[in-house]
């Protein structure tokens, strides 16, 4: 298929700026692929359309504080990105800046901590920190907030661009389709006889990569660490699965793939994709040309997206991060 196909136009002031007043105040729009039915529904109606079959799966990542300002040793200023933390004093990251940095050129970051480039991979670079990163980021990083969010994080980002249940630092950006969820509502889950199960997948900066490529098979997929309890693959056994977000959806099917409950997935999910674990999934609305948009599409059928993303922008739905629920049922 071709990138093109996967382009629509969305009027800038439908991308939310903003939370919702309360977590479970959204819309939701409901999508039956088998019948091409659409409803315009309220996040709050979700418990009444699970019950005791139902197992829903989260996504536990917890979003660290990724981004440090900071400044080359000669005084040109940088913001450095950690995209992964790979050891108690070392990282994966971006570094922004007007020239590249040298390898084993120092910069400065945060309240003065000093971190040394030690190379590359691809286009990020390894760092190492003079005190551990962790404690680093939480002291003076910012919340990673996506690019096509125009205000600076504040108080506000830090409690909202993270799900109620998030446990496992390692994301750089939030599993979005989570941020929703309130304990009320999952205690009304829960009494509705659905089973709650978690799984972690560690979001990383590439879900943010554009797809460069028009021929969409040349696309490659950015790496993302994930682990999923046994006892999340018990909960879900015989009973429908309702993925809460994409990445809960790729962690899944990943592991149905290669028998892998834990380790990285690099899988790219486009229309032609055979599902072998997922019949439900909750997600936001995704960008154009997106590879997310792209694995909507092969849920729920690429005529079936496009319908459901035309009612949307016609009923005036908030778009991305910060904007309203999808439910989508796939065709049996």
């Amino acid at each position: 298929m071709r990138l093109a196909e996967f382009d629509y136009a969305l009027p800038e002031e439908l991308i939310a700026q903003r939370p919702a007043g309360a977590r479970t105040s959204s819309r939701l729009l409901r999508l039956d692929a088998s019948s091409g039915r659409i409803e315009d529904l309220a996040f709050a109606d979700l418990p009444g359309l699970v019950g005791r079959r139902d197992t829903l799966v989260l996504n536990d990542t917890r979003v660290i504080k990724a981004r440090l300002a900071g400044a080359k040793a000669s005084g040109g200023r940088i913001e450095l990105f950690v995209e992964r933390v790979t050891g108690a004093r070392e990282a994966l990251a971006l570094i922004r800046s007007s020239h590249h940095p040298r390898e084993g050129g120092e910069l400065l970051v945060g309240d003065g901590v000093r971190v040394r480039v030690a190379g590359r991979v691809d286009d990020l670079y390894r760092v190492r920190f003079e005190e551990d990163v962790d404690a680093v980021l939480e002291r003076c990083g910012a919340v990673p907030l996506p690019p096509y969010i125009r205000h600076a994080p504040g108080a506000e980002d830090a409690e909202r661009y993270q799900t109620v249940y998030a446990r496992q630092p390692g994301a750089v950006a939030a599993p979005t389709a989570g941020l929703h969820f309130d304990r009320g509502l999952l205690a009304q889950l829960e009494a509705r006889g659905a089973r709650i199960a978690p799984l972690t997948l560690h979001v990383g900066a590439g879900t943010f990569q554009p797809v460069r490529s028009e021929d969409i098979d040349a696309h490659r997929m950015h790496q993302e660490r994930y682990d999923i309890p046994r006892a999340t693959m018990d909960a879900i056994a015989g009973r429908r699965v309702l993925a809460v977000g994409t990445t809960s959806l790729r962690a899944l099917e990943s592991a149905a793939l290669t028998g892998q409950l834990r380790g990285e997935t690099g899988l790219f999910v486009r229309p032609g994709f055979q599902f072998l674990l997922v019949d439900r999934l909750l997600t936001n609305f995704h960008l154009p040309k997106s590879s997310l948009l792209m694995l909507v599409a092969a849920f729920a059928g690429m005529e079936n997206i496009r319908r459901a993303y035309a009612h949307a922008i016609a009923a005036r739905y908030r778009f991305f991060s910060y904007g309203d629920a999808m439910l989508i049922e796939r065709a049996a």
